[in-house]
């Protein structure tokens, strides 16, 4: 059962863009959905696409639902005026599967949620508050033949580690190289240059307090 409103607009982050799709596809019945989901990245000639569908009237509910890997910054401005001023009857649902793949002015117009799937990789058994160099070694040792999906789950479960269990406030800097993780990731970067960059930044920054 959801345990929020998924009958209005909003963002869902999600490790399964398809499987949602067609969870909320079900649970919207009879409404009518249109779905625009990517396998790789939304670009402009989709959000064009779904915007015309916005402005084809509807008696009843119409929901729209966008999905993919990557949202590219061209496509994502031309949705902006449709998500703030959505035509009648007409609600946005965005799929993504992570928050820094949508620019701030999108996750300014509507509420974020995240799923309930525990990543299902790994607890980190160790505190970024007082992480060292040893930690860090094995670590990434164990993360050379991550996925890239699973790596990104990883990211995700250090910054929760981080941020809810460590309750660490995160410098500029820091939260700079999570947004980094997840763009370096998305571009085939190796899972142990992109983890060692993040890590450090841990490190780095207490030994220098």
């Amino acid at each position: 059962m959801l345990d929020y409103d998924f009958t209005k607009s909003h963002i869902l982050i999600t490790s399964n863009i398809v499987a949602e799709f067609e969870k909320l596809r079900d649970n919207l019945k009879p409404n009518r959905v249109v779905g625009f989901i990517v396998e790789d990245e939304f670009k402009i000639e989709h959000a064009k696409a779904a915007v015309a569908e916005a402005y084809i009237s509807e008696s009843g509910t119409k929901y729209i639902i966008l999905g993919a890997n990557n949202f590219n910054t061209v496509s994502q401005n031309s949705l902006l005026k449709a998500l703030e001023e959505p035509p009648r009857n007409i609600e946005f649902i965005i799929l993504s599967n992570s928050t820094s793949n949508l620019l701030p002015t999108v996750r300014s117009r509507l509420p974020i949620f995240k799923d309930k799937q525990e990543h299902r990789v790994y607890d980190i058994e160790f505190s970024l508050a007082k992480i060292n160099y040893g930690d860090i070694f094995e670590f990434l040792k164990k993360v050379a033949k991550l996925k890239k999906s699973e790596a990104k789950d990883l990211v995700e479960a250090l910054y929760y580690r981080a941020t809810v269990v460590d309750k660490l406030i995160l410098s500029r800097s820091q939260l700079d190289n999570f947004d980094k993780a997840f763009r370096l990731l998305e571009l085939n970067a190796r899972a142990q240059s992109v983890f060692a960059l993040l890590l450090m930044s841990f490190s780095g920054e207490r030994n220098a307090s």
